[in-house]
């Protein structure tokens, strides 16, 4: 058995958006990114801009506003979806 040693992620918080209130909230990312972030360990970007490591359960936090704000003024594609 072999044991393979990964680089240490950034732990910095996310000041990008000054009051910390980004980490109060669930973002909206696509699926797909939260899979690769999942299995990878890269940071995924919100709609509002918020970048991160997902780690935690979302369902247990209000959606961001803004990303709802976006997501909603988003267009659906022809199959229904967004």
């Amino acid at each position: 058995m072999s044991t393979k040693i990964l680089p240490e992620g950034d732990v910095r918080p996310d000041l990008s958006h000054g009051d910390g209130d980004h980490e109060r909230f669930a973002h909206y990312v696509k699926k797909a990114k939260i899979t690769e972030s999942a299995v990878t360990g890269t940071p995924v970007v919100a709609l509002c801009g918020k970048v991160w490591v997902p780690s935690r359960d979302p369902k247990k936090y209000p959606v961001c506003p803004e990303c709802k704000e976006i997501y909603d003024s988003l267009q659906k594609g022809d199959d229904g979806e967004q």
